[in-house]
């Protein structure tokens, strides 16, 4: 497949700009330039074959991608979250299968070593991890066990100086080239601990997720846990119980939010610039009422995720985020994304279900991104808990 010229122009109908600070755009900057450059020309031969392009995290950890929020001395950025959203916006306009990438190695691998690791963790792993060195995964999901993470059978028993590992975990995003696992498991006394796994401990191993039609150009796999004897310097000492964690998952849902409205905007823009182009009874089909409706609506829906994303940025950096605000934007934002695919194919008629376009991908790519670190139906009810104070999971 030939590459594709990216002739991406951001959308900001409501000078949105103009919120930002001159690093905020400069950062932005930086990573649309990459994702033009690096990422635009090769990932729809990478999807279509679904390979994982795995110069891809080298390429991001010098870029900074890795922790963004983690302070400088562990090798993070010490961004703001602004930065860091606006920096999963731009991945995933190129491909939501590159800002999984960073999303897992930055708050599913890298925070939680940061916020409840020992010193000697944090100076062991977070560098390599930030600089692309090592690649990490984050082991939550079981084969029967996803939105109810509380009822996992992953389990460590002591045994000494060590202990001992058995389960599965599944849906793992970066499993098959990890070097460093976040495991979560539960102890002899059903307390959940996180636990530091390596590449190379003997039992352990992560066999790639083969025929996805979604996510093509990830990498996703299992991790097998057979009798693994696991040091017990990789627990993590300082979280126990489901809090660790959802913790993760509401730092990477955040970065869910920007990145899927980077999708959404991605197809309005392939939409929009094809409506001008695409003639039909001799006049643009942007021309026509049906088209405009569309592109209408588009642009609102985008503006609203904007508005709140960049709402939600200034209270995660004010540390005012409860985790229900963050579940509302990224249900919003994924639901946003996977409709104005939906209808940015129709305005591309049959040239959108090729890779000549980048609309497909990414309407295929949404239904993981709707469905995983918690699906669109779990956080409407985390909403509704929220509201009304009634608990309706049990």
């Amino acid at each position: 497949m030939g590459t594709r010229t990216d002739l991406f122009t951001s959308p900001d109908y409501f000078l949105l700009d103009e919120l930002l600070t001159d690093e905020q755009k400069l950062v932005r900057e930086s990573v649309r330039n990459y994702v033009k450059k690096e990422i635009s020309p090769i990932i729809e031969d990478f999807a279509q074959k679904a390979e994982f392009p795995e110069q891809i995290v080298q390429q991001m950890g010098e870029l900074g991608c890795f922790g963004p929020t983690i302070p400088v001395e562990y090798g993070g950025g010490g961004l703001d979250y602004i930065s860091y959203g606006l920096m999963m916006q731009e991945l995933e306009r190129g491909d939501s299968g590159v800002r999984s990438t960073a999303s897992v190695q930055g708050s599913l691998v890298m925070f939680p070593i940061y916020e409840y690791g020992s010193e000697d963790q944090r100076r062991k792993y977070l560098p390599k991890l930030a600089n692309g060195e090592w690649l990490g995964c984050f082991g939550l999901t079981e084969p029967d066990h996803g939105s109810d993470p509380g009822s996992m059978t992953t389990h460590f028993t002591d045994a000494g100086d060590h202990v001992i590992l058995n389960g599965a975990k599944m849906w793992i995003s970066n499993a098959p080239y990890a070097k460093v696992a976040i495991v979560w498991a539960k102890d002899e006394n059903g307390e959940i601990y996180g636990l530091i796994l390596e590449r190379g401990m003997k039992g352990f191993t992560a066999p790639l997720t083969h025929n996805k039609w979604s996510l093509r150009a990830s990498a996703t796999g299992e991790l097998v846990f057979d009798n693994v004897k696991v040091p017990k310097e990789n627990i993590l000492p300082n979280v126990k119980g489901l809090k660790g964690p959802l913790s993760c998952l509401t730092k990477a849902r955040y970065g869910i939010a920007w990145g899927a409205t980077g999708a959404a905007m991605d197809c309005y823009d392939t939409a929009l610039r094809y409506s001008k182009e695409r003639q039909q009874f001799d006049k643009p089909i942007g021309s026509f009422q049906l088209q405009q409706k569309k592109l209408a609506e588009m642009i609102t829906e985008i503006t609203k995720a904007q508005l709140l994303n960049w709402r939600l940025g200034v209270l995660m950096n004010e540390e005012k985020a409860t985790p229900q605000q963050v579940s509302m934007a990224k249900r919003n934002a994924c639901e946003m994304a996977a409709f104005i695919a939906r209808d940015a194919r129709q305005i591309l008629g049959g040239s959108g279900i090729t890779g000549e376009y980048s609309v497909m991908r990414h309407m295929m790519n949404m239904e993981s991104v709707i469905t995983y670190e918690g699906t669109h139906d779990i956080h409407l009810l985390i909403t509704g808990m929220d509201v009304t104070g009634f608990n309706a999971f049990k």
